[in-house]
């Protein structure tokens, strides 16, 4: 009899893993159901002798199918073509609830949009659920076989509306739910690039100006002004741009092997920092501090904290408002917060409200909620209009998001431009005035030789 590995949840939203030995998939789901758990993820535990078996097997068809003289090259990129953008996600889920709500029968809906996709993973994942409902198994069953693409999240939402008997309803709210997160992370993107490109390019002039362009004005410096002491705001661009030169790139003579170019020290240093940074960020304790920084950081800081908080609220209101159990749903949305921070945060929470407790005491003490959030939260736990309250939290947020980031991009233009007009101002100076110098004193000579005459 074949043996199944499962991961379910009980009553209280914890989490437990095992194996069950039972004929199919669907009677290991109703074991579990049967025993109290809510299975999101029952899969087909493979022998050791039959993997091995299969390992070994491998090779020897591989090289039997092969010809003389090829060979395959078969490279998988981690985080490359298993999951699905976001984007397609939203499409695909506010597709399949307007067709729920039409009503139309779900396996007839998820067909019509198995031919009509074009992203070849969501297609190949819809053909897959629609087989296994065909088979038996309820949507959320379905969907929980791949959680790279449907979340917990997407899969206790259909999971309450399928017990509530209310799946549409679900749909709608997790489209809309989704259309909203895409909706406020776009805006937030959209409005950091024109800043960004505008940095990056001046950065790459800047660079170029120093490393090729202000060096080369030395010699010629030298030959009009045949041995004369530069001026001190010129001799300091020049020894500044020399210096960038030098620990940047080395060229001619100081490459070595006669390379035309070659990285020096800040570039191997930039590398260095960049490889540092993403070790620290696997560390859990690395993770805790970058994220708590991203939160009071200047500028950024007060926008991450906004969207951070419109994430909490509207998750947590979607869910419970979905009929997802509190203590589950809270067990999710620490799972998708974003931010770790928050998370530890939302974990308090989780223990909190275990314990018989309220909500609003362990979010006061997290002090990463403002109080105006703390004040809502509560008065919607006391009215029994928890869902409401949220949803009108993360709308307010929302709005207040959009409001930062246009107020910042209408700060940060007029910043750049005055920055880089002092940078390039400053470099047309120091280059400008030895030719102002030596014109002044081929007119004091021209004078003096006036006079004498």
């Amino acid at each position: 009899m074949p043996k199944f590995s499962y991961v379910a949840m009980d009553s209280r939203g914890k989490e437990t893993k095992g194996t069950l030995e039972v004929g199919n998939q669907n009677e290991a789901i109703s074991r579990l159901k049967e025993m109290g758990y809510f299975p999101t993820k029952v899969v087909e535990a493979q022998d050791k002798e039959k993997s091995a078996k299969k390992s070994k097997a491998a090779p020897a068809a591989g090289a039997k199918g092969k010809k003389k003289g090829s060979f395959d090259i078969n490279i998988k990129i981690p985080g490359l073509g298993g999951g699905v953008k976001t984007k397609v996600m939203t499409a695909f889920t506010r597709q399949l609830a307007t067709l729920v709500d039409a009503g139309l029968p779900l396996l007839r809906g998820m067909r019509v949009l198995e031919r009509q996709e074009r992203h070849p993973t969501l297609k190949r994942v819809i053909g897959e659920i629609a087989t296994a409902i065909e088979g038996g198994s309820t949507f959320s069953e379905a969907l929980a076989q791949h959680p790279k693409i449907f979340n917990r999240l997407y899969v206790n939402m259909v999971k309450a509306g399928e017990l509530g008997g209310v799946l549409e309803v679900v749909l709608n709210r997790l489209a809309e739910f989704m259309e909203k997160a895409q909706k406020i992370k776009g805006k937030v993107v959209s409005a950091m690039f024109y800043p960004a490109a505008v940095m990056i390019v001046a950065v790459v002039i800047l660079a170029v100006l120093m490393i090729f362009v202000v060096p080369k004005f030395e010699s010629i410096f030298a030959d009009m002004l045949e041995g004369a002491k530069l001026p001190g705001f010129t001799q300091i661009v020049l020894d500044l741009a020399n210096m960038i030169k030098s620990r940047t790139i080395l060229i001619g003579d100081d490459a070595p092997w006669g390379l035309p170019a070659f990285p020096g020290p800040v570039i191997w240093g930039l590398v260095g920092f960049v490889i540092l940074l993403k070790i620290l960020l696997k560390l859990k304790k690395g993770r805790w501090y970058f994220d708590k920084f991203k939160l009071i950081m200047p500028v950024l800081g007060p926008v991450i904290s906004k969207v951070a908080i419109a994430r909490f609220t509207r998750t947590l209101g979607t869910l419970v408002s979905s009929g997802v159990p509190i203590l589950q749903a809270l067990t999710i949305v620490k799972e998708t917060a974003g931010n770790v921070v928050v998370g530890n945060a939302v974990g308090k929470v989780h223990e909190s409200v275990k314990e018989g407790e309220t909500i609003t005491v362990p979010l006061d003490q997290s002090a990463v909620f403002p109080p105006m959030v703390i004040s809502m939260v509560d008065v919607g736990e006391q009215t029994g209009a928890l869902p409401e309250m949220l949803m009108k939290i993360a709308d307010t947020f929302e709005e207040e998001v959009d409001n930062a980031v246009s107020a910042m991009t209408s700060l940060l233009e007029p910043i750049m431009i005055v920055f880089l007009a002092v940078i390039v101002g400053s470099i047309v100076i120091a280059l400008f005035l030895p030719l102002i110098e030596m014109i002044n004193k081929l007119g004091g000579d021209a004078g003096g030789d006036r006079d004498g005459d």
